[in-house]
Formats: structure tokens, C-alpha cells, sequence
């Protein structure tokens, strides 16, 4: 048999689909595939027709159009079938287009494409390229086979039986391996494979796979370093940025963190899971500009995205809300009627969902208020309690937004009975109590907030400089802002505590130091500051005469 038979058998045996919004294309390339030998062709001309047709049919060879007009284009139906699964591990998905622009390359990359094809397209381009892919699929078929069984161990071996069989597909049987002993737990084997691929030459996979390995053994250093070079070497190569990011994380480098992701998104801007990421850590930064801007892109991005969530568009929404609070410039009232816009998006968007339209118009209160306009976000407030708002029956994360949104109204009291009944229902939850722990702490506005840790952090260099009078006006002057922070109370106690020393009549500094420690009466034994509590207290009291 001839080598052109031979592949025009291997074309004759697979189901292909043609996704493409113009039917002449369509035509123009099921006719080349059929001369190259193939006979089983489906056409789509839609995302959601090519999805529909992957939902209930096999496809071993999706070749899908870029741009299919308007609505979703062809990285989202990639993005798609990787999500839902619809697509073997032997199948191939190759990404037609006519625009070469860097955005879209790296934006389709994101989601691992088999390849690509440059319009226009021949035959002879179509046999070369797409009959490479068929040989190696063919080649690897039991191995993929096994991997959508989630038979790993079986896997592993193949690879070991293939290396020595098809040496001309080593890479990607070597970074199978690396990967599959990492998933494993296995990191010794999978630390082996990358060096051994390393000792050949420098490999982007092999040098991501060996600091996945450093990060996975807590060898934050090395991991961060080996990143940060392969990253100088390969500045397109996103996910050593996104495991980088996690490295500067674990290191507590939050801030670096953020700033990888920026860098990031500049390269790559369309990935909406890493624009999601970085918004979460500006937000823990409390860079809520930065985050502002993340969030945006998230929004904009699930558009046509499988990803595509209601937590977007209330992450935003509070942002935008915390931002605008207090800013009585222009860009603060466009924030808010932003904020609102978004929320009215959202509910046509995610309609009929009752705790969502809670979480909407608990922030649609705090827009109101945030403008002056207290009345009228006390008679929202009141809407919200008469339709069953309460604590019991409520998610954590919306109960939390409850809870902040009675602060920020005035309803101090309301709000710490309904984050009591919230640190009872997740009471083994750390995570939750650490943020029922920090509203408590700071249950202000962002502005605010951040205008009493500048003092905080004020108030702990003037303390350990030797300077007690400037570390107590930095303290004292944070309390008035949030006077119920537990921390902040401890730390001016400390303080005062010290300044008796030089003080001729001490009593009053004692008083004050009893009067903070009063404020703490009822802190619950899981804050993080009640062991310091009670030692200050017993400290108080062998002071006191």
C-alpha cells in the first residue's frame, strides 16, 4: 500500500466537524477533506450548534474558525469543550483563522489548541498538517485512552513502553510522564523526568514541571527564582506567570503576586480565570482600583464565556460600591450609578434567583447610603427584613453581606446578633470566622478602613522607634475610626501600659488601658486576639491597687 493510501485510510476513519459561520468555507473545506480521504463530516455554523453536536456525538478532528461572527468565537467553544469535557484526549481541535494578531494567538493558546491553520487554506496544507497530527494521535491513542479513564497508573507505564518505540514524539511523552507522576504525589520520579529532560537542553515544560515540583516540596526560594528566569527567557510562556504568582503567594509576596499577574495580562489579556485571580488579589492587597479594573475584565470577558458566573458582577459591584463611599468627587457618583447599572445587568442576566436579588439589593443599599441618601436605603433595608431576610437560612457569603451592609446603615447592634448566629453555624469553618473576625474588627467603609491601618501601622513604628506619646496619638486617633477593633485596643493598652513607667501618677493611664479591655468583654475565645486579651487583663489587674 502506498504512503498516500495509507493516509487517506487513517483520514477515512475519523468523525469530523467544520465550525465555521460561512457556508461556502464550510463546503470549501469538507471538499478537501474528502480528498484527502475522509468521509464521516459534520458542519456547524455556530458555537452553540458545534456545541450542541459535540454534546451528543464522538468528533475525533474539530476544525473551528476564529471568528464566527458576532457572539461566541472560537476560543470560547474551545474554552467550552475543554470545561465540559466533550473532547476526547486523543481528539484534535484545530483553530482556523484569518487574523494572526499576538491577542488572539495567546488568548486561543490559553485553552491548548492541537494546532493552528492560516487562512487561506489548500489542500496539500491541510493533508501535510492535519495528517502529522492523525499519525501522532494514532501513535498515542492508548495512552490518551487511559488518561480520560483516569487509569494514571496504566499510563505511566505506556509512556515507559512508547519512549524507546516512537522516539520522534519523546517531548510529549516525557512531559506526560513529569506531569502524570506529579499528579500521583509521586514528586521524587516526577523531579527525575524533568532534570533528565533538562540535562538535554533547556525545556519551557520541563523547567515549569521542576518548580512545580520545588513549590510542591515548600522550596518556595528556588521555585520563585527558577520562575522568574524562565519567565525572562520566555516572556509569552503564561503559565509560569500564573505559577509564579502562586509561589509569591505562599511566600506571602502579595503584592509581588498581583504584579506578575499585571504583567500577565498585559501579554495574554483575554484569559478570564487569571483576570479573576488577579482581582482577588488586589482586593487582598486592597488595591480596589486594580481590582476595579480585573473585575471589569472578568465581566466583560464570561460575556460568551463558559465561565461566565453571577459572583463577577457582585465582586464589581462591591468594589465599585467601597470606592465610591465617601468620594464626593464626580468619578464617585459614576462609580455608583456603575455599580447599580451592573447589578440591573446581573439580574437579567442570572434572573430568578432569590439570594442573588438579596446579595443585589443588599449592595444597592449601600449605594444609596454611600450617596447620602440614607431614607432610602433604610426603606430597601426594611423591603429586605419583611421579604425574610435573616441569618439562618442564608449562605455564608451573603450573610456577610448582610451583616456589612446593617453596619454601614447604623445598625451596629442588629449586625453583631446576626454574626453571632453566623459564627455558631460555621463554627469548625476558620475561614468564615476569620472574616466575621475582621467585619467586626473594621466594620467601616474602605476608605476609612484603610485610613485606621494607616495609623495602626503608624502607631507600631513610632512604638518599637521608643516614641510612646506618638504611638499612643496614632492608636487613639484609629479608635475613633473603628473603636471596636480588637488589635488596635490591645496595641494602645500595651503602649499605655509602658508609658506608666514615666508617668508620676499612672492611674489615669490605667483607667484608660480598663476602658479598652471593657470594649473587649464579649470577644469570642476563636478571635485571633483573645489569648492576648485575657494575658493583658491579668496583667491590668496585678497593676491595679
Amino acid at each position: 500500500m502506498s504512503e498516500s493510501s495509507r493516509r487517506a485510510m487513517e483520514f477515512g476513519k475519523l468523525n469530523y466537524l467544520i465550525i465555521d459561520d460561512f457556508e461556502n468555507f464550510r463546503l470549501s473545506m469538507r471538499q478537501m477533506l474528502r480528498s484527502c480521504g475522509a468521509d464521516r463530516i459534520e458542519q456547524a455554523g455556530t458555537a452553540a450548534q458545534a456545541i450542541r453536536h459535540c454534546t451528543y456525538n464522538h468528533v475525533d478532528v474539530v476544525l473551528c474558525d476564529y471568528n464566527l461572527g458576532e457572539g461566541r468565537n472560537g476560543q470560547h467553544v474551545l474554552e467550552e469543550l475543554r470545561h465540559r469535557k466533550l473532547l476526547k484526549r486523543a481528539s484534535l481541535f484545530l483553530m482556523v483563522t484569518a487574523e494572526t494578531s499576538k491577542q488572539m494567538v495567546m488568548g486561543a493558546r490559553e485553552n491548548q489548541p492541537d494546532g493552528y491553520l492560516t487562512k487561506p487554506i489548500n489542500r496539500a496544507m491541510l493533508d501535510q498538517r492535519l495528517g502529522a497530527l492523525i499519525e501522532q494521535r494514532n501513535a498515542l491513542y492508548p495512552i490518551n485512552r487511559e488518561l480520560d479513564r483516569e487509569n494514571y497508573p496504566e499510563a505511566i507505564s505506556l509512556c515507559l513502553q512508547a519512549l524507546p518505540k516512537h522516539p520522534r514524539y519523546r517531548t510529549w511523552l516525557l512531559k506526560t510522564l513529569g506531569d502524570l507522576y506529579f499528579q500521583l504525589g509521586d514528586l521524587s520520579h516526577a523531579a527525575r523526568v524533568f532534570d533528565d529532560a533538562l540535562k538535554q537542553r533547556e525545556l519551557s515544560w520541563a523547567r515549569l514541571g521542576r518548580s512545580k515540583v520545588m513549590l510542591a516540596n515548600r522550596n518556595y526560594e528556588d521555585a520563585v527564582a527558577s520562575l522568574s528566569q524562565l519567565i525572562a527567557r520566555h516572556p509569552d510562556y503564561m503559565e509560569a506567570y500564573d505559577l509564579l504568582a502562586e509561589g509569591l503567594q505562599r511566600q506571602g509576596k502579595l503584592v509581588d503576586a498581583q504584579h506578575t499577574l499585571e504583567q500577565a495580562a498585559l501579554h495574554s489579556p483575554n484569559a478570564l480565570l487569571r483576570q479573576r485571580q488577579l482581582a482577588q488579589l488586589a482586593e487582598a492587597n486592597q488595591d480596589l482600583e486594580a481590582a476595579c479594573e480585573a473585575w471589569r475584565k472578568t465581566v466583560t470577558l464570561g460575556t460568551h464565556s463558559i465561565h461566565d458566573s453571577a459572583d463577577h458582577y457582585l465582586a464589581l459591584a462591591q468594589s465599585l460600591t467601597d470606592l465610591s463611599e465617601g468620594d464626593a468627587e464626580e468619578a464617585g457618583a459614576e462609580r455608583a450609578d456603575e455599580a447599580l447599572n451592573l447589578l440591573k445587568q446581573m439580574g437579567k442576566r442570572f434572573p430568578e434567583q432569590p439570594e442573588l436579588d438579596l446579595r443585589s439589593r443588599l449592595i444597592q443599599c449601600r449605594v444609596l447610603a454611600g450617596r447620602g441618601k440614607a431614607s432610602d436605603a433604610n426603606r430597601l433595608l426594611d423591603q429586605i427584613r419583611e421579604d425574610g431576610g435573616d441569618g439562618q437560612s442564608l449562605t455564608a457569603d451573603t450573610a456577610l453581606d448582610y451583616g456589612k451592609t446593617l453596619f454601614r446603615l447604623g445598625h451596629a447592634g442588629e449586625a453583631k446578633t446576626l454574626l453571632a448566629e453566623l459564627a455558631e453555624r460555621f463554627a469548625s469553618d476558620n475561614e468564615v470566622l476569620n472574616r466575621i473576625e475582621a467585619l467586626l474588627d473594621e466594620p467601616v467603609g474602605f476608605r476609612q478602613k484603610l485610613q485606621a491601618r494607616t495609623l495602626n501601622r503608624d502607631g507600631i513604628k513610632a512604638f518599637e522607634s521608643g516614641d510612646l506619646s506618638a504611638a499612643v496619638e496614632a492608636f487613639s486617633q484609629a479608635l475613633e475610626i473603628v473603636p471596636d477593633h480588637a488589635a488596635l485596643n490591645l496595641n494602645l493598652v500595651q503602649v499605655l501600659m509602658k508609658q506608666r513607667h514615666s508617668e508620676a501618677d499612672s492611674s489615669a493611664l490605667l483607667d484608660r488601658c480598663q476602658r479598652c479591655l471593657d470594649r473587649l468583654a464579649g470577644l469570642p475565645e476563636q478571635h485571633r486576639q483573645h489569648r492576648r486579651y485575657l494575658a493583658l487583663r491579668r496583667k491590668l489587674e496585678e497593676l491595679t491597687p
